[in-house]
């Protein structure tokens, strides 16, 4: 008998994240999932949002190379230095954006979704570490935006 797949708690399908934090978390867990099984990501999850500060962007922002060396040996999370400073570096990134636009939200809200949102997925990749086109469009997907599949 097939399993009926069930749509993940952390996917905003009808309506937005709450928080530019929500977003982070959300743009975050897709870099972690990268070339993993769900199954790994979701059981290490908990401890991936402790040790990032529930993803608050202010405080992972501030993280140094000896936070990496500390992190690289905690076997609870994803050990992939490349993610873990891709997600730092990203921290920044949203620090940046909301400096600039005063949210997340504000900031997709500003840009061309025309093409299937193609000038947007280009922006979040050349902006974002470890983030490629179809990683992109599963974020966007993941916090409601009206992108259609392309994964």
């Amino acid at each position: 008998m097939q399993e009926h797949w069930i749509t993940p708690d952390w996917w905003y399908l009808d309506k937005r994240p709450q928080s530019d934090n929500v977003y982070f978390e959300n743009l975050s867990r897709i870099i972690f999932q990268a070339g993993l099984n769900w199954s790994v990501t979701n059981k290490k999850w908990p401890t991936i949002k402790k040790v990032f500060h529930e993803f608050s962007t202010e405080k992972i922002s501030g993280f140094t190379q000896a936070d990496v060396r500390r992190l690289m040996k905690d076997k609870g999370i994803i050990r992939h230095k490349a993610k873990i400073t891709a997600v730092i570096q990203n921290a920044k990134e949203f620090e940046k954006i909301e400096k600039e636009y005063g949210s997340f939200q504000k900031y997709l809200d500003h840009m061309d979704k025309s093409n299937n949102y193609q000038p947007v997925i280009k922006e979040l990749t050349t902006r974002f570490k470890r983030l490629g086109p179809s990683s992109a469009s599963l974020f966007l997907y993941t916090v409601g935006e009206k992108i259609k599949h392309t994964w």
